[in-house]
């Protein structure tokens, strides 16, 4: 398998030589293979060099303005309909804020279930990243025909018995979300104080059975990975290319130990050399981040407010962070389940120690993470309180002000509520994972456009190998964009054929 996919790397390569276009700029339109729409716009010079390459996302969902006047109880329903992908990471978010928001604190079988909710829904998604989204970058190989670069090419490469069994378990794993849930795609389980359902004693051992399926499925992923990507040293010398590296800040969620918590925990951030810079509750977050805007993106730029915006810029002196797998790994001291924790030590030993710098390296960190989520559903399944009736606490404090923070699996997630004395809502902020992540993703497009187009020429694989930079966050962009005013604020620019400005109109 793995000279085969090293043959279509090669070949691939010899194409982008054949069949090329020369032209003063190149658009991917759209981009493919990540939750929501986007486009890049790739600027040449006259000798066919890359001035600059814009990761753009032209979509805008209001969901902070239309929030406003809803009574805040509706918040975790209605914030997981930004999201068809990840709605639990939202409804999870807004149901913490709303524990923040009425000062009660969930009782212990609760936060047990949410925990158990949450990382059989991490293990779900990370699954399908690893597989249908940025999987087929490896699998068939970057330069493989469209109509590979897809969840059946993964099939035809690595067997229909192994595709088989990606599918079998995500079903089995939604199945249990839905049970507690209500629902897999808009969850409703979520209430300030606790959940709206247990597991019934006599339903335990279903769940028992697919939380063992799930380690072992982990398992398998892990070693599917070792075969087909660590192994493969076309690979493993993309991954560790300049032309995917950028020297940034990292933060994550930490337990108690500074080990990887999805569910709860601080907010760590930590330099370039892996030095702990900060650590906060989620309710400080006003404190350690802001947001820069673009003329170009209706997504804002995250970075650390205290060391000011310092531009596109990594190294020394940036200022700009990132978040998801790759940052979770870098921000904390292990992992807290004894095989991830081995998978943990592996994947800094092999790339040559923390942090880790290396953008692709998201994907091998996707994979340690779903072993430490399966290894969490079965502790927590095994758990005296995981039947429990004692699924809430009343709230009875007068509501004022919210947060709540979960690590989606795109990233650390902030829900903040601001309500009337009845309880209903007159500021909604939400930063999300991929907004965390944007200043980074939009440095990596930059670079790995700067790093593969030369002369003008790009092949359909090149283009796609320029994807690939944003594709190992996983991004958002539906949860990403929202617009201060409330409305959509349209800039048109024309320009000439020599792209100087003729004229600019604003809304």
């Amino acid at each position: 398998m793995i000279n085969k996919i090293q043959e279509n790397w090669n070949e691939g390569m010899l194409k982008a030589n054949d069949s090329y276009m020369k032209t003063r700029r190149i658009t991917i339109d759209p981009i493919t293979r990540l939750e929501g729409h986007g486009k890049i716009d790739i600027l040449l010079d006259e000798k066919g060099e890359v001035e600059r390459a814009y990761y753009q996302i032209p979509e805008l969902r209001g969901f902070e303005i239309f929030c406003k006047g809803r009574p805040a109880e509706d918040m975790p329903q209605i914030t997981s309909r930004i999201c068809g992908v990840c709605p639990t990471a939202h409804h999870m978010a807004g149901t913490k804020a709303l524990d923040d928001l009425y000062k009660v604190e969930p009782t212990s079988p609760a936060k047990k279930i949410r925990e158990l909710i949450y990382n059989l829904f991490m293990l779900e998604d990370h699954a399908l990243h690893v597989y249908v989204l940025g999987g087929p970058d490896f699998i068939v190989g970057p330069n493989a025909p469209k109509d590979k670069r897809n969840i059946l090419g993964v099939i035809e490469k690595v067997g229909l018995d192994a595709g088989k069994k990606v599918i079998m378990m995500r079903r089995k794993i939604r199945e249990m979300i839905a049970y507690l849930g209500g629902k897999v795609i808009h969850p409703v389980f979520g209430l300030p104080g606790g959940v709206s359902k247990g597991i019934a004693p006599i339903d335990l051992v279903k769940f028992e059975e697919i939380a063992k399926d799930a380690l072992d499925f982990a398992k398998f992923t892990q070693d599917v990975f070792r075969d087909i990507v660590l192994k493969n040293e076309v690979y493993m010398k993309i991954i560790t290319s300049n032309t995917y590296t950028h020297k940034t800040y990292y933060m994550g969620m930490v337990d108690e130990n500074n080990k990887v918590n999805f569910y709860d925990g601080k907010i760590r951030v930590v330099d370039t050399k892996g030095k702990e810079f900060v650590k906060f509750n989620g309710g400080e977050y006003l404190e350690h981040i802001a947001e820069h805007v673009e003329p170009w993106s209706y997504v804002k730029f995250c970075y650390l407010k205290k060391l000011g915006w310092k531009g596109f810029k990594d190294g020394e002196g940036t200022s700009i962070f990132s978040v998801a797998p790759l940052a979770r790994l870098n921000a904390s001291d292990g992992m807290a389940t004894p095989e991830a924790q081995k998978a943990y030590e592996e994947y800094f030993s092999t790339l040559g120690g923390k942090p880790v710098h290396h953008t692709l390296a998201n994907h091998w960190a996707r994979v340690v993470e779903m072993v430490y989520a399966a290894e969490r559903i079965n502790e927590l399944v095994k758990d005296p309180e995981i039947t429990s009736d004692n699924i809430r606490l009343l709230p009875t404090v007068k509501p004022q002000i919210g947060v709540g923070v979960v690590e989606a699996p795109r990233g650390t997630l902030f829900h903040h509520y601001e309500t009337d004395e009845n309880g209903v809502i007159t500021k909604a902020n939400l930063v999300v994972a991929t907004q965390n992540n944007s200043a980074r993703i939009a440095m990596s497009v930059d670079k790995a456009a700067k790093g593969l187009i030369h002369e003008g020429i790009a092949s359909d694989g090149l283009l796609n190998s320029i994807e690939m930079a944003f594709r190992a966050y996983d991004p958002c962009n539906a949860c990403a964009t929202h617009s201060l005013p409330g409305n959509v604020p349209i800039v048109l620019n024309l320009w000439d054929k020599d792209r100087k400005l003729i004229r600019q109109i604003s809304r």
